[in-house]
């Protein structure tokens, strides 16, 4: 994704004010898609319509398993800590408090580090051995805080962070979760909004997290990058100006005045050239976005 247009539309979303200080029904919608994206990942099957009953009409779904509605619940407790800021630094102690609240009543050890050896299902790769557990956190956490001191781009920031915790799966279970809220505790704390890693980039964001451990975080980056624009968007949507409403590529074709095609618009969101989202199975964009595509690539 080029900078430009994500920091651009960043300035869009920045002139509506702080991003933890969103419109209460803004933060309500990030809380739904975060949740459930986050949770689904990791096989809870609630859908996003069910989570959003549980979420904004605290009401519970019928035929569900309790520990995935425990998860969503407790879930979206925790991001509203990380986003009012009362949890908002990225170290150990923020890791084991996200692990207690997500899985307070579901897991055994919330709160606590692993005390056995784990593998990552799909992954070659093999998690450290839980005696050096304490003394690899330590280090994450003092590169963590290196490279703040050192005011390093905040995105290949996010992706060294985030993979270094990930590759060190200090967690029995529930890694990822804890992981993705320290990723928004981080983007929060540089004044970007929540990113949502939705399930249907779960492969590309696996893929990006495999290869890292080989080839260095750049994938990751860009991932988290792509993953952005989709979220600079959403909230662009509710808090923007007519520009920033999301249209469908076909309502977006015609409202631009640009000879790009819905099948272009679609092959240039994908290719992570153009900021767009799929809600509900359909690929949406806005007005800014293409003007500012278009303004960057200079492509009719």
């Amino acid at each position: 994704m080029d900078r430009h247009i994500l920091n651009q539309l960043r300035e869009r979303v920045l002139d509506r004010g702080s991003v933890r200080n969103m419109p209460e029904k803004t933060l309500q919608e990030s809380f739904i898609l975060n949740t459930w994206g986050t949770n689904a990942i990791e096989g809870n099957t609630l859908t996003l319509d069910e989570v959003t009953t549980v979420i904004e009409r605290g009401m519970t779904v019928p035929n569900r398993p309790v520990r995935d509605l425990l998860e969503t619940v407790q879930h979206r407790s925790a991001l509203a800590e990380v986003v009012s800021g009362r949890l908002s630094e990225v170290n150990m102690k923020s890791a084991l408090d996200l692990h207690q609240l997500i899985f307070h009543g579901i897991l055994m050890d919330a709160g606590q580090w692993r005390r056995a050896n784990v593998r990552i299902s799909g992954s070659r790769y093999s998690p450290p051995r839980v005696e050096k557990l304490i003394s690899l956190l330590q280090e994450w956490e003092q590169y963590y805080v290196a490279m703040e001191m050192r005011r390093e781009d905040v995105f290949s920031q996010a992706a060294e962070m985030h993979f270094g915790f990930e590759s060190i799966h200090p967690f029995s279970d529930g890694n990822g979760r804890v992981g993705r809220l320290m990723l928004n505790m981080h983007f929060l704390n540089h004044n970007w909004p929540l990113i949502h890693i939705l399930p249907h980039d779960r492969k590309l964001y696996l893929d990006a997290l495999e290869v890292a451990h080989y080839n260095g975080v750049n994938k990751l980056t860009e991932f988290l990058e792509i993953d952005m624009g989709k979220s600079l968007v959403f909230v662009l949507d509710m808090v923007g100006s007519e520009e920033d409403k999301l249209l469908t590529l076909n309502e977006a074709r015609e409202a631009s005045g640009t000879n790009y095609s819905s099948k272009y618009l679609a092959l240039r969101i994908q290719q992570g050239e153009l900021p767009g989202i799929r809600l509900n199975k359909t690929w949406k964009t806005s007005l800014a976005a293409i003007n500012l595509y278009r303004e960057t690539k200079g492509r009719e």
